[in-house]
């Protein structure tokens, strides 16, 4: 086969593929082939480098370093838009419009004009010139007539196409946005930090700095992404339509990525109705849009109407009220979360951003505040997104007064007075005030009465909140100091449910050592570690009162685990809540120790999946972790049986890759009577 004909039909399926992927988001192969065709590719050109041309898709990964940008006029210039921020300013847009085409001849008195609605993209403007349907150059707007020459660094771009698709006229100049997706925004920063290199402040910073790189190479590895939405210079006799919305179709066809957000409507009305579904919808959108534009949808009517200044007439962005805004931070508060998280939280002096004034937004942790340098009493910038809690985005240091004062995070809770604690692995600072803390106490409580937990029957979580809500109780232990004449002072509860509450809460009080851990809610203490605990020191004040070393001679317990359990038991705040649980008559059963005897069940971990035939899943757990055994969720190399019933599933398929023994419900049955 001739060379060059090969690489030709290498290099047009290679297109084909990044078309597919990367403009119609529809993969035709695996990366696995796709690399194998990419490699073949380059092996040729390797051998034959007289035939490699400069729209192959190997030349996308960047070449030598550019020394500086060079300037491209461009052929026509790429004109600003004028903008409108409320409905009234529409209206009269509209009216414009109108007048000027009834004047023209164009439009009857009675008739709307037709518009295109499209959306206005948050990146950086650009202008591709294509020639006989291949990229020539790419240039930034720069000052409307002059752009950047960043040819090099667009050819690395995966949704620019180097050769059109289809018939072209001699000249196109294609006109768009090349931005960056809000997900590949945050992972490039999350590289970046990684690497100790310098974030970005917001995807259109990120694509902007990315697209200016001097090393085409760098650019080649950053996420970019081009959407068209106009043209510039055109050359040929070609039709490629007669209306807005049909260039843009023509665009589509050619190879370019073309926003599906856009609608041909008529009048202001159907104007508005655009920008109002964007509006609510934005926030679905992979990336970051400002607003929306307006066309006049008739090439003639555009003609006619003509340009202003550097505006055209028959052309407006609608724009969203800003999201960004700069403003003072006034002082900086702790929020305490029903988790007990500790949330530095920023008192602004009142800003007007995203249709909303502004007077808090979330600092996150400690962390944070120190890597965006937040001061008290600095000027910072924020931003509000849709629904999104207003954040800070940064602070601008440049002007700072000499009376800041830098943010030091509380060492005990603001609601209850408790110790705060921040595990190493952590950025999270939390209240250790677990059963006391008012922040935290609906669900505490609502852990500690949980099936799995103290077990209290009708006990929900909005019969919990209703409870908190209205003072009845105030920890878990007033739980065992309710009364029936108490309870049915509360709404929707009768009689009759609350004589059931109650006697619920009776039977509770006598309960297990493992299931009273548990209901405590100490970080990190799950069901299983719970029960570890239980039979290692047998009585709650043993557990209390155990040193560092005792809890780490625990199955499972490591230092954090361990650490977090010393830190709850120091806390005079949930000495007293146990103490109070006691003396309202909470009593514990001893500790039923295995016998060390059966090693079929003493220290293996089952699991148990599918519907067995006579046992519930609970039940069958519960009698393996009498007889001494682990139950788990997960199947691992650590699983000793998987006990399988009707209707298993992957659990069975992976305990049978990994070669653990599987039993049935039978052959547990004769495993615990050896026991």
């Amino acid at each position: 086969m001739d060379i060059q004909f090969q690489l030709e039909q290498l290099r047009q399926e290679i297109r084909r593929h990044d078309y597919a992927y990367y403009v119609k988001d529809e993969p035709t192969i695996s990366d696995f082939e796709y690399d194998a065709l990419m490699r073949q590719l380059i092996e040729l050109e390797k051998a034959h480098p007289e035939l490699v041309t400069p729209d192959s898709p190997t030349q996308r990964v960047g070449g030598a370093p550019l020394s500086e940008f060079a300037q491209i006029k461009h052929a026509q210039a790429m004109l600003s838009l004028g903008n409108v921020f409320s409905r009234e300013e529409l209206n009269s847009f509209d009216k414009r419009v109108r007048d000027g085409l009834v004047d023209a001849g164009l439009l009857g008195n009675a008739q709307e004009v037709e518009y295109n609605c499209e959306l206005k993209f948050d990146g950086l403007a650009i202008s591709l010139r294509y020639e006989k349907g291949k990229l020539i150059h790419a240039a930034t707007r720069g000052d409307g007539f002059v752009g950047e020459d960043v040819t090099a660094n667009v050819r690395t771009m995966k949704s620019v196409p180097l050769v059109l698709n289809n018939v072209s006229p001699d000249v196109l100049e294609v006109r768009g946005e090349i931005l960056m997706n809000r997900q590949d925004f945050l992972m490039l920063n999350q590289r970046q930090l990684s690497l100790g290199e310098k974030t970005f402040v917001n995807p259109r910073n990120a694509a902007a700095g990315s697209l200016r790189q001097l090393d085409p190479r760098l650019t080649a590895k950053r996420p970019l992404r081009f959407f068209a939405y106009g043209w510039g210079e055109i050359k040929g006799d070609l039709d490629i339509g007669q209306t807005q919305s049909e260039r843009l179709d023509y665009l589509a066809s050619l190879g370019f990525v073309v926003a599906k957000e856009r609608r041909v409507v008529k009048g202001s009305e159907g104007l508005y109705q655009f920008f109002e579904h964007i509006a609510q919808t934005r926030n679905t959108l992979p990336f970051d849009i400002d607003g929306v534009v307006y066309k006049v949808n008739s090439l003639l009517q555009q003609q006619t109407l003509g340009f202003v200044s550097r505006a055209p007439r028959f052309a407006v962005a609608h724009k969203f009220p800003a999201e960004e805004a700069q403003t003072i931070v006034e002082s900086i508060d702790i929020q305490v979360g029903r988790t007990g998280a500790l949330t530095p939280v920023a008192r602004l002096r009142p800003v007007f951003v995203g249709g909303v004034t502004i007077t808090n937004a979330t600092l996150h942790n400690e962390d944070e505040i120190k890597r965006k340098d937040v001061w008290i009493g600095d000027t910072v910038i924020v931003r509000r997104a849709g629904d999104v809690i207003p954040e800070v985005v940064r602070s601008l240091p440049e002007y700072r007064p000499i009376f800041v004062q830098p943010f030091v995070m509380v060492t005990h809770c603001p609601v209850c007075g408790s110790a705060v604690e921040r595990l190493p692995d952590e950025s999270v600072s939390r209240c250790s005030g677990g059963l006391f803390c008012e922040a935290q106490r609906k669900q505490s409580i609502i852990h500690a009465v949980s099936r799995k937990a103290l077990n209290i029957d009708g006990l929900g979580e909005k019969l919990v909140e209703q409870l908190v809500d209205t003072d009845c109780i105030h920890s878990i232990a007033d739980v065992y100091k309710l009364s029936v004449e108490k309870l049915i002072l509360l709404e929707r509860m009768g009689r009759k449910s609350a004589e059931n509450l109650i006697a619920a809460i009776e039977k509770s009080k006598h309960t297990s050592l493992e299931r009273l851990i548990y209901s405590l809610g100490i970080r990190h203490v799950g069901e299983s570690t719970a029960r570890d605990l239980a039979n290692a020191f047998k009585r709650l004040d043993n557990l209390a009162s155990a040193s560092m070393d005792d809890l780490l001679a625990v199955n499972d317990v490591g230092p954090i685990v361990a650490a977090s359990i010393a830190k709850f038991f120091a806390e005079q705040h949930n000495k007293d809540v146990i103490a109070a649980l006691f003396e309202a008559g909470l009593t514990v059963q001893d500790v039923q120790l295995a016998s060390n005897t059966n090693d079929a069940i003493v220290g293996k971990t089952f699991v148990i999946t599918g519907t067995l035939p006579t046992w519930k899943r609970e039940e069958a757990s519960q009698y393996i972790i009498q007889a001494g055994g682990k139950v788990s969720g997960s199947v691992s190399k650590k699983t000793d049986y998987v006990v399988a019933g009707s209707d298993a599933g992957s659990k069975l398929e992976k305990a049978q890759t990994l070669g653990i023994k599987v039993i049935d419900e039978a052959e547990l049955r004769g495993l615990l009577a050896q026991h």
